[in-house]
């Protein structure tokens, strides 16, 4: 089934952090992101060439993890379709006040208690000064701080059940699953799309058992020599680079993971999620033995990909980058 497109895109997305201002600076000086406005605990950032005022709203908190996920509605109509979904569900929390720049957003939950909003009312980013591009069609200009990171890509949550998230994003949402990871005990990860890329959103199974953690958020950058800058420039920056620079075998992009200060994972990636045209799409699944293999070009799968995410339990402030032997035959994202 493809994708209902009720829902535009992933547009913007909340990260908290008990380290504020080591973040701030890691998503302005690192990464390249531009300041656009505060408000109480939270800082609001924006990739160059995201449209819209906010790609990350950054906001201080005594745990870091994710907080609320913000999707676009297609229109006023789809608005309104995907909120009487939502309420049949009975996750939904009702309408609040967008941030700055953006109009009423109706919050749910999905069914590991993610928060989510979705919206349809949104002023453009309109930049003054040096952030005027010299091409119109642009939507701020070139950075040329850091990596420079482009726009938003993509998000990863940790989940308790990936497949009733999973289904919730297809039948509540209107997502069109693309790949999933499919072990003997069932699915472990799915990665799904709202829009023409290979995947805006992927729940990847929780091997904590524990509800509502962030795996990562992924930026696009414009080539694979940005991520191999991203990883030269980690280095100069003391920024902890947990894997990569390589090429995954599921979706393909060429990627590098960091983690920000909090622990936040970060993903750098090229060419961002590829392109699915085709309306009548099959998911492709991959086995534990196919995972085993490791990434497209043979580096196994760090072990702290199958445990760390934000906000940390148990042990996993205490965890190293060791490789892990069996690759991804045990679960996580990719």
């Amino acid at each position: 089934m493809p994708p209902l497109h009720d829902i535009a895109h992933l547009a913007h997305v909340e990260l908290l952090t008990d380290k504020p201002e080591e973040c701030l600076d890691f998503y302005v000086r690192y990464l390249g992101m531009t300041e656009n406005g505060r408000s109480g605990d939270s800082v609001f950032l924006r990739a160059w060439d995201d449209y819209e005022n906010t790609t990350i709203k950054l906001t201080a908190a005594p745990r870091p993890g994710v907080g609320r996920t913000n999707f676009r509605a297609g229109s006023p109509e789809a608005l309104q379709r995907r909120v009487a979904a939502i309420e049949a569900t009975g996750l939904g929390r009702g309408w609040q006040d967008g941030d700055p720049g953006y109009g009423p957003v109706y919050v749910f939950t999905d069914p590991d208690g993610h928060e989510m909003g979705v919206y349809y009312e949104t002023e453009w980013y309109r930049p003054t000064g040096d952030l005027v591009p010299a091409l119109k069609n642009q939507a701020q200009a070139y950075p040329g701080r850091g990596v420079s990171v482009r726009r938003i890509d993509h998000i990863n949550y940790l989940g308790v059940d990936p497949v009733a998230n999973r289904d919730f994003a297809r039948d509540v949402l209107g997502g069109m699953i693309t790949e999933q990871i499919v072990l003997d005990d069932g699915v472990a990860g799915s990665w799904l799309t709202f829009t023409n890329k290979g995947y805006d959103a992927v729940w990847t199974r929780d091997n904590t058992g524990t509800s509502g953690r962030l795996h990562h958020l992924s930026f696009a950058v414009d080539s694979r020599d940005d991520v191999l800058k991203a990883a030269d420039l980690a280095l100069e920056h003391g920024v902890h680079i947990e894997t990569g620079p390589h090429k995954h075998t599921i979706q393909q992009s060429f990627f590098l993971y960091v983690w920000d200060p909090a622990g936040n994972r970060i993903e750098l990636d090229n060419p961002g999620a590829r392109l699915v045209l085709a309306p009548d799409w099959q998911p492709v699944d991959w086995s534990a033995a196919e995972r085993a293999k490791g990434q497209a070009w043979g580096l196994q799968t760090i072990s702290t990909f199958h445990t760390h995410g934000t906000p940390p339990v148990g042990e996993e402030q205490e965890e190293s980058p060791a490789t892990d032997p069996e690759g991804d035959a045990h679960g996580a994202a990719r």
